[in-house]
């Protein structure tokens, strides 16, 4: 129990505490409900962009991870593409069919294993944002497919011919994916450095006829893409490929010359009787 000097001293303390207004007393309130405002508003700003942050996190995460298998598919098609020429260039006179059909299935099983899963991962916008993941294994099949293609029929494959080859891969649902321009002119540069190998190594088995076939071919791509690469946009890549493509085409034209002229002191030249263009079947390529 307190004292009565307690209890006094209690009471005086309690009348000379100051007295808040009521308006006093309505402004803390209101200070008060507004500070409960803004801390709930700024909770929900900070709760949208976390959930805002998270998604735009969720979508580059899959992204990337589509991209990693974007790009594991390009390398497989490369490496599976570089085995289809490897076997073109065993051509000989004796064994051309033997050799096509194995080619052939080769690139078949290139489309149909490989090609077909990177098409999977190419909807949308995403075959513009993932091309420089993708492109060289396409320019590596576009160069494999006209390659094997010129050996089979000694013509060039057009792009709708190539694209048409990968129509039966897309689901019929959903708008078929085809190779880009681009990038098959690209293919197309790289295919006159596989061409100028097999010239140089035809005339050293004596298949001087279709070496200066293949020159007169790689002549005419170089023509016509000179007409081509100044128009392009992304001409980067194709000016020094514009570059390594000439420098093909002087060493076929070299070796063919030197043939020509002096061929007697490189070759054996073949009889009259020998078939010295069995990879056209006789057939001109002008």
């Amino acid at each position: 129990m307190l004292s009565c000097s307690s209890a006094f001293q209690r009471v005086a303390f309690m009348l000379m505490a100051p007295k808040l207004k009521p308006q006093k007393l309505h402004q803390i309130a209101e200070t008060g409900a507004e500070q409960l405002v803004k801390k709930a508003r700024t909770m929900s700003t900070q709760s949208s962009m976390k959930d805002a942050f998270s998604t735009y996190a969720d979508y580059l995460n899959n992204f990337n991870e589509k991209r990693e298998r974007v790009v594991k598919a390009s390398r497989d098609i490369t490496m599976n593409s570089k085995k289809v020429i490897f076997q073109v260039h065993r051509l000989s006179k004796d064994n051309k069919e033997e050799v096509l059909e194995k080619a052939g299935k080769d690139l078949e099983a290139v489309r149909e294993q490989h090609f077909a899963r990177l098409m999977k991962e190419l909807q949308g916008t995403d075959f513009w944002k993932l091309r420089r993941a993708f492109s060289p294994g396409v320019q590596e099949y576009v160069e494999a497919a006209t390659f094997y293609n010129f050996c089979l029929s000694g013509t060039l494959s057009t792009l709708d011919e190539i694209n048409a080859t990968l129509l039966p891969l897309s689901e019929p649902s959903m708008e078929p994916l085809q190779i880009n321009i681009l990038d098959y002119i690209l293919g197309l540069a790289d295919l006159t450095g596989e061409l100028m190998r097999m010239a140089i190594g035809r005339i050293s088995d004596g298949e001087i006829e279709f070496a200066q076939r293949i020159c007169q071919f790689v002549r005419q791509i170089h023509r016509e893409l000179m007409l081509v690469v100044p128009k392009m946009d992304d001409s980067y890549d194709m000016k020094s490929k514009m570059e390594v493509m000439l420098q093909s085409v002087i060493k076929i034209e070299n070796a063919c010359f030197s043939v020509h002229v002096r061929g007697s002191e490189y070759i054996p030249l073949l009889g009259d009787d020998a078939p010295t263009s069995y990879l056209f079947g006789g057939a001109d390529l002008e």
